[in-house]
């Protein structure tokens, strides 16, 4: 049994992971029970961090002194085993349950940090390389929570790198027009804007136009092809096929609700209406089946 305490700091990651998202909210009633809380403490670890470099900062005089004042603090739950808050406290309890190393969050906080002062990315490269920080990290950190069969955790990181690339790039797609209104930050290559002939201006003008269509369909085309190869990966997991399966058919689906709303990444968020997510949980049940 948990102490009152530690259920608290659980409770409040909950709290975190359902205002924030969802669609991941949704696909994580199909983990594993016992799993969900320390997935949650996971996702709420990352959250805090996002909205400090993405939100006006409340309590810090920039958004550098915010984040950095969250790996700080990070750092201090490690060393010295508490925090004083109540995510920290719960993902620390996570950690040392499954092994989860300290430094497998280095690459994430470089990433936020870095992301306060690189906004373009000229190649597609470039863009993996900060998904690197801000994705993969989560995809490892779940493969200690779920557990793999493989002979160490750390050889099923290839694998997990797949899948969180896959769900990052579809973020990415979804949110154009979110993240130019909120900080002018745009995640589409520069050099397929080029070939595709779409601007910076045409972004800021919210611009629907065959250039954009094309520009979309040829990044969904290359992410579905990580989500392909994620499929191909589900039995290394011990535990939550079912949630991971969902997690992919779910987000995978995000790129045909821009389609259905004829591109519109610009007035819309677009995402998995609620009875399409139970008839696509029911496609992943089977799929999972048929893995056995």
């Amino acid at each position: 049994m948990m102490a009152q305490t530690t259920q608290n700091d659980y409770r409040e990651c909950q709290r975190v992971m359902r205002c924030a998202s969802l669609d991941y909210t949704f696909a994580s009633l199909f983990l594993p029970k016992n799993k969900l809380p320390h997935i949650e403490a996971l996702y709420a670890l990352l959250r805090i961090g996002d909205d400090r470099v993405d939100l006006p900062p409340k309590y810090f005089p920039s958004n550098r002194a915010a984040i950095e004042d969250w790996q700080q603090s990070y750092i201090h739950a490690f060393e010295q085993g508490d925090s004083p808050y109540p995510v920290l406290r719960a993902y620390l309890n996570t950690a040392r349950l499954f092994d989860i190393p300290q430094e497998i969050m280095q690459p994430y906080f470089q990433a936020m940090t870095g992301e306060l002062s690189v906004k373009r990315y000229a190649t597609f490269q470039d863009l993996l390389n900060y998904v690197e920080g801000s994705a993969l990290v989560v995809g490892r950190a779940m493969c200690h929570i779920l557990g793999t069969h493989t002979a160490c955790v750390s050889d099923a990181y290839p694998a997990a790198d797949i899948l969180a690339t896959a769900m990052q790039l579809s973020n990415f797609w979804r949110d154009v027009g979110e993240d130019w209104q909120r900080s002018r930050r745009i995640y589409l290559p520069l050099e397929d804007m080029e070939y595709f002939s779409y601007t910076e201006e045409d972004i800021a003008a919210s611009r629907i136009d065959q250039r954009l269509v094309n520009l979309l369909e040829f990044e969904f085309e290359r992410t579905y092809k990580y989500y392909e190869a994620a499929r191909q990966c589900i039995n290394l997991l011990r535990s939550g096929r079912l949630g991971i399966m969902s997690s992919i058919e779910i987000y995978s689906a995000i790129m045909e609700e821009i389609r259905n709303h004829h591109y519109d990444v610009f007035h819309r968020r677009n995402s998995t209406p609620a009875w399409r997510k139970l008839f696509l949980v029911a496609k992943s049940w089977n799929q999972v089946r048929r893995l056995m």
